[in-house]
């Protein structure tokens, strides 16, 4: 390939987010592999924890997850005895998700566990560098975001 042709794809914005998405999520899934969870569960556990109870529907469309990829994430975590679906009070067609305390314990570890993750994935840049890092990234992530 000539360099008339331009930089390779190492240079692309897209490549270097998903080789870093790729490192961060290797770090992540081996911190968490111990608690027998992995990043993605981690995330069904942080969104079914803040304010609960939420629906099946709700936790997936918070977490952007097709209806049948949340059942079974969830029919695996009640497996382990980390979530229980239980039938809404109010609407019995409605399943509601909720922690255990075990759920609850282990959500606690992984947090712990997944906060060094992050100081270790970051630690290459300076506090200012990854502060704004985490800024654009909320900013650019946001379904919201101007697109001009």
């Amino acid at each position: 390939m000539s360099s008339e042709q331009g930089p390779g794809p190492e240079s692309r914005l897209g490549y270097l987010m998903k080789h870093a998405q790729m490192r961060h999520r290797e770090l992540n899934d081996a911190a968490l592999s111990p608690l027998g969870i992995d990043g993605r569960e981690l995330r069904v556990l942080l969104a079914v924890a803040q304010g609960e109870p939420h629906s099946q529907q709700e936790v997936a469309a918070r977490l952007s997850i097709d209806r049948t990829t949340m059942v079974a994430m969830l029919d695996t975590l009640e497996a382990k005895g980390i979530v229980i679906r239980s039938p809404d009070a109010d609407d019995r067609r409605r399943n509601v998700v909720a922690m255990t305390d075990d759920g609850a314990k282990l959500l606690a570890k992984a947090l712990r566990a997944n906060d060094e993750v992050e100081r270790a994935f970051l630690e290459p840049l300076d506090t200012q560098t990854a502060a704004a890092f985490r800024r654009a990234l909320d900013v650019l992530g946001a379904p919201d975001a101007p697109v001009t």
